[in-house]
């Protein structure tokens, strides 16, 4: 499932947070504004956090954006590290459940990992403070879960193993997506891979020696030619993802690990 790396905060004001109504105005709308909701703090938030990242995200500049007075966001979210649980939550939420009970156990489990892939490269920010020690404890959070258990359910495995297919597929998936997001922030500064290679080479050339490292040499030139650069993020996806669903399979004909 989607996990938290946050701060503590309140755990039952969290819970609160996550479970419960968030559209409902505590505040008077004044000057014929919206009155301030948690969904709307949460909107803001995850929209500022998109743009700027999350040490931009902070109840005064929250305020700002909505119109508000700082103080009045306290109302509805006691701080930023329950605000920053309900943000994962709500983005989790997104990930609509599949309408695949018609597929098989690999299809299933596939495209859970790309809707999870695509969702942690949307929002770069999530991957700063989710973590596989501390789930996210929401219906966002529940669903995801509840999704990708369903995927691996009446294959003879235990749900030991279930959870930790899961929980693979989990931290997989947030690597290659933080491979991704950071090779998105190099390209964005202005130099593609190409151009860096083109600017490398001729020194990297003059002091490797491709017969000390010849293995290396011709690996690295083949796959250099085939991607155009030096890390491709959709192949390793799709390649890591394909391996571990292999993986997957062989655990499942093998009747799991016994692990109850």
């Amino acid at each position: 499932m989607g996990r938290s790396a946050t701060p503590e905060g309140d755990p039952a004001r969290t819970m609160e947070l996550l479970w419960g109504g968030g559209s409902t105005p505590i505040s008077r709308p004044r000057n014929g504004k919206p009155g301030l909701t948690l969904d709307r703090i949460v909107e803001a938030a995850i929209s500022v956090a998109d743009a700027e990242g999350l040490d931009a995200v902070s109840m005064r500049r929250l305020a700002a954006e909505l119109g508000a007075g700082a103080m009045s966001l306290y109302t509805h979210v006691p701080g930023k590290t329950e605000l920053v649980e309900v943000m994962l939550d709500r983005s989790l939420s997104t990930l609509e459940p599949a309408d695949d009970t018609e597929a098989g156990w690999r299809e299933r489990l596939a495209a859970a990992a790309h809707d999870y892939f695509q969702l942690l490269c949307a929002h770069p920010w999530m991957l700063g403070v989710v973590a596989l020690s501390r789930p996210v404890l929401g219906p966002g959070g529940m669903a995801k879960y509840e999704r990708e258990l369903r995927a691996v359910e009446g294959l003879g495995l235990s749900d030991l193993d279930m959870d930790s297919v899961v929980t693979l597929l989990d931290s997989f998936v947030a690597g290659a997506a933080r491979a991704a997001v950071d090779a998105a922030a190099l390209a964005a500064q202005g130099e593609a891979d190409r151009e860096w290679w083109q600017r490398v080479a001729p020194h990297f050339e003059k002091v490797f020696d491709p017969d000390r490292f010849p293995l290396a040499a011709r690996v690295g030139a083949s796959a250099g030619e085939h991607h155009d650069a030096a890390y491709a993020p959709a192949h390793a996806f799709e390649f890591g993802l394909a391996r571990l669903l292999d993986g997957v399979g062989a655990l499942i004909v093998d009747g799991g690990t016994g692990g109850e």
